[in-house]
């Protein structure tokens, strides 16, 4: 304890870099380190996650803590660079976070949990959906909240059968691992369901130039039934809006980047219409007889309700961290680690279940379906495939 204590008093010298209660750790306190990106790409699907994790955090001090203790919550801005992230990290720990927040994402994310294994405490991305945010890549106390894209991409293909749409054409952003692998696990998906693929195409997110696409598509000689586009930031709208243009209607599908209100405005009355995206839950009462009390939280803390399920993702986590702490009756690593493993948590984003640390810590966990009516978010269900595939 001695060597936390004095690092501890160098960090208030950090404290104008801070984002969170307090720029100190203390002995009488449970501490939650962040390193969550407020600034840049990353930011859109971080800060709501921050600001959800703060209403958690103050949601359990105002009801007694932790073991008796109050919760601290720091947060050093990632930037949404990775190198920033685990040097963040590095931070956190220095400074006595017993457990980490890591972005939602593995390439901004990754940095954070690594850095959390290599200290011998938890790192729990908020929301990072690819299956290399697993324990067989980061270490055997690492987690994320999310369903893996094996589940995102399957609960939008199976709705493309559902929905009678056969043939796809398919554009996969370059940009990391989670655009790449959630339209692998579609097409797969989108296979076995019988249906088939015209195109699997490419883009380079920060083109803004979706013409090579649209001519690739145009040779083919006829429209696909439906649109799957893996994407990010602002960039799912640039190719939407390309090929509305150009008189491509097929209804358009997505994961979980499409979950940001400023898409829903770029779209607008106009172009946001037949976009369906899957994502972590919907911000009402029809996702979860919780979410009102939650949303009247959010309300009190920001003077605003929230407007994406990112949010959720936030409180979810910090909550949950909250129950393995209690389970374990520590914040040693390795017991909240099984906690986790061993627990079967019913979060506002869907009951979860873990496999164990060999298995990668795999979330057993069901999605959320929406459409984009008039640029509007229109929640559609519940959805949990009866198979997925291998990740």
């Amino acid at each position: 304890m001695t060597g936390i204590v004095k690092s501890l008093i160098g960090a208030a010298a950090a404290a104008a870099l801070l984002t969170g209660v307090s720029a100190r750790a203390a002995d009488d306190k449970i501490v939650i380190g962040g390193a969550l990106s407020l600034t840049g790409l990353q930011a859109p699907l971080d800060t709501p996650g921050f600001k959800g994790a703060q209403v958690a955090v103050k949601y359990l001090n105002d009801n007694g803590g932790l073991l008796g203790k109050q919760v601290e919550f720091i947060n050093i801005d990632g930037k949404s660079d990775p190198v920033t992230v685990g040097n963040v990290a590095v931070e956190l720990v220095d400074q006595g976070a017993q457990m980490i927040l890591a972005p939602c994402d593995f390439d901004f994310g990754s940095p954070a949990s690594r850095e959390a294994q290599a200290a011998d405490i938890v790192g729990l991305s908020t929301c990072a959906s690819d299956p290399l945010y697993s324990s067989w890549t980061l270490g055997d106390k690492q987690f994320t909240l999310s369903m893996w894209n094996t589940t995102m991409g399957a609960v939008a293909a199976d709705f493309a059968k559902e929905k009678g749409w056969k043939t796809a054409y398919v554009v996969t952003d370059q940009f990391i691992a989670y655009t790449k692998s959630l339209s692998k696990y579609f097409v797969a998906q989108f296979k076995a369901d019988g249906g088939e693929v015209l195109l699997e195409d490419t883009y380079t997110n920060g083109d803004n130039n979706f013409s090579a696409q649209l001519a690739r598509l145009k040779a083919l000689g006829k429209k696909p039934d439906v649109i799957f586009v893996s994407s990010y930031g602002t960039d799912i709208g640039v190719i939407i809006r390309a090929l509305r243009e150009v008189g491509y209607d097929a209804p358009v599908l997505g994961g979980d980047a499409y979950d940001d209100p400023a898409l829903h405005a770029a779209l607008g009355e106009q172009m946001g219409n037949d976009v369906y995206f899957v994502t972590h839950t919907w911000m009402g009462p029809e996702a979860h007889p919780d979410m009102p009390k939650f949303i009247g939280l959010y309300k009190q803390m920001f003077g605003e309700d929230p407007d994406t399920s990112f949010v959720a993702t936030g409180w979810d986590s910090v909550m949950m961290l909250a129950q393995a702490v209690k389970a374990a009756g520590s914040t040693d690593g390795a017991d909240v680690a099984e906690a986790l493993e061993e627990g079967e948590f019913k979060l506002l984003t869907g009951d979860l279940d873990y496999g164990t640390a060999e298995e990668g810590h795999a979330p057993d966990k069901a999605a959320v379906l929406l459409e984009l009516k008039g640029g509007k978010p229109q929640f559609l269900g519940w959805r949990r495939p009866e198979s997925v595939p291998a990740p």
